[in-house]
């Protein structure tokens, strides 16, 4: 569906989403899904309606029209906050629940990590730490942070 798009996409008045199918009907209220967010986040992606039911598949983001793929991406980082940290300064303690002191791709900040099972191995090496207010930290590759940091994480793995 990607290369011969039969749908359109804009945006209404209040800033949301609005999907016309090549039938004319206009879909309010849409959201764009990635199906591997993490993996893959330039492949495959649904556009989903208000009622949770998909209205459109996209194969490759980089297919789409410029506009359209800078549509869905505002879109997807309104709804996608997944900080990357970058260095890990310190915790609390090595036993869990623990408070982490971090610098991100978006700042210094604090979290606490509950358990060493909110720590989620992503292939390529990537971690998805859950936070216990259910936000979420990535690392994206764990051998490439400094030393310290590494020697850190290593605990709670």
């Amino acid at each position: 569906m990607s290369k011969n798009l039969d749908f359109q996409l804009s945006r209404n008045a209040f800033g949301r989403l609005v999907l016309t199918a090549s039938d004319g009907v206009a879909h309010d209220g849409v959201t764009p899904v990635r199906a591997f967010p993490l993996a893959a986040p330039d492949a495959g992606l649904s556009l989903v309606g208000p009622d949770g039911h998909e209205l459109a598949w996209i194969d490759q983001m980089a297919d789409l029209p410029t506009d359209l793929r800078a549509l869905i991406e505002d879109e997807l980082a309104t709804r996608e906050f997944t900080p990357v940290i970058e260095h890990i300064k310190a915790v609390s303690t090595f036993s869990t629940p623990s408070t982490w002191d971090v610098s991100t791709d978006r700042g210094e900040t604090q979290f606490v990590l509950k358990g060493e099972e909110d720590i989620r191995r992503l292939p390529g090496g990537a971690l998805l730490i859950m936070t216990s207010q259910g936000g979420q930290f990535l690392i994206r590759k764990r051998l490439e942070l400094d030393r310290a940091s590494r020697r850190i994480l290593e605990r709670f793995l």
